[in-house]
Parts: C-alpha cells; sequence; structure tokens
C-alpha cells in the first residue's frame, strides 16, 4: 500500500491529464466515505468533512460504489504513523494510503488476485472499490493555519481536499505537479466549500 504525505508524495505519472469523465467506477451504488474522529485536541464536524470528501469524489469522477475512510488522530498517533510508514519523527498534518487494484483484491477476499480455474468470476455490481484512507491531524491543523490556510476550518478543508486528491493519484514531485495540483485544489473548494473566492489570508504552501 503506498503512503503519502503532503510534503512526501507518491510518484504518480506526470502526464497523466486531469479528465471530468468518470476515472474510477465501482459497483452498483454511490461513492460513500466512512468518517471517524479518533482525537480529542481540536473539535471535528464529521458531517462537514464527509460531505466535502464526498463532494471531491464525484468532482473527480468517482462513480458507482467506492468507499474511502476518512479519519482524524491525535498527534501522538499521527507521530507513529509518520514514523512507521514516512521514516520521519514528529507528526505531520496529513497522510493518504492509496489502494490499487492488486491491494483491493487482497482486502476483499483475503487473496491476490489470480486466474486460475478454481476462482469464480467476482460480480462488479457486489464489489465496492476500495479508494484508500486519508488521515488528519486536526492538532497540528490548528497550529499551522495562522501561517497556512488562514482558519482552522480552511486548513482542515484544505487538507481533506489535498489528501483525497492524493488518493486518486494526484502528487507535487515538481513545479508542474503542484501547480496543477494546487490549482485543483482551490477549484475544489471553491465549487465545494467556500462556494466563492478563496479568502485573502488563504495559502497553500508555507513558503508562500
Amino acid at each position: 500500500m503506498k503512503l503519502v504525505s503532503r510534503k512526501n508524495p507518491a510518484v504518480a505519472d506526470p502526464s497523466r491529464p486531469h479528465i471530468d469523465a468518470p476515472r474510477r467506477v465501482g459497483g452498483d451504488g454511490e461513492p460513500e466515505v466512512f468518517v471517524a474522529d479518533e482525537q480529542k485536541d481540536v473539535p471535528v464536524d464529521l458531517e462537514r468533512w464527509q460531505e466535502l470528501a464526498t463532494e471531491v469524489l464525484r468532482s473527480e469522477g468517482v462513480r458507482g460504489l467506492a468507499e474511502l475512510a476518512l479519519l482524524f488522530v491525535s498527534e501522538t498517533e499521527m507521530s507513529e504513523l509518520n514514523e512507521l510508514h514516512m521514516g520521519k519523527p514528529g507528526p505531520t498534518d496529513v497522510l493518504a494510503f492509496p489502494i490499487d487494484a492488486s491491494e483491493a483484491e487482497i482486502v476483499l477476499h483475503g487473496q491476490p488476485i489470480s486466474r486460475g480455474p478454481d476462482r469464480a468470476p467476482a460480480d462488479p455490481g457486489d464489489m465496492p472499490l476500495l479508494l484508500g484512507d486519508v488521515v488528519i491531524c486536526p492538532a497540528v491543523a490548528q497550529r499551522q493555519a495562522p501561517s497556512h490556510a488562514g482558519t482552522v476550518d480552511d486548513e482542515i478543508a484544505l487538507l481533506v481536499v489535498h489528501g483525497v486528491l492524493h488518493v486518486l493519484g494526484h502528487d507535487h514531485d515538481d513545479d508542474d505537479q503542484t501547480r496543477a495540483m494546487r490549482a485543483r485544489e482551490v477549484e475544489l473548494l471553491i465549487e465545494h466549500y467556500w462556494h466563492g473566492p478563496a479568502p485573502e489570508a488563504f495559502r497553500q504552501g508555507h513558503d508562500e
């Protein structure tokens, strides 16, 4: 399972353009975002962020029964995840765990993809498309908000959008990727969060 953070993205194909047509299609149903608040440092409106993540999935072309997990964790838990998966000490703001097709098969059936005669063909209508997990640390978001997105809500909104885009394959390994991903983040926030222009205090990079 690949893991990316906002400062350490996984490698993606920079030549792949953003398209409006559905890129990921699951079985019969609608995209679902499962949310959980596993921290007590900052109040979190789970329904609000669940709705934002769901709208981002739809805008990015996810159709049918697809599942994404959105988790809010403490600094201690985020530090453990950051060290375990990224090899870096201390907490970070957001981590994304994309699931690819082979990993999804293992999660669903407990075994890797096989074309052998003993495997009955799966019914796509019964299977959710497993997208991955987005993990956010509200305490880090609250601390960096004044010099970054501006407000705590705007910071969390940015992290939700950023994390979902990472799960769907967006990255920022070079300047072109960074510009494209930041532009898409603003488009999605304007459409599904602000419903208008970005606030003047909003920033996407700590060096801005």
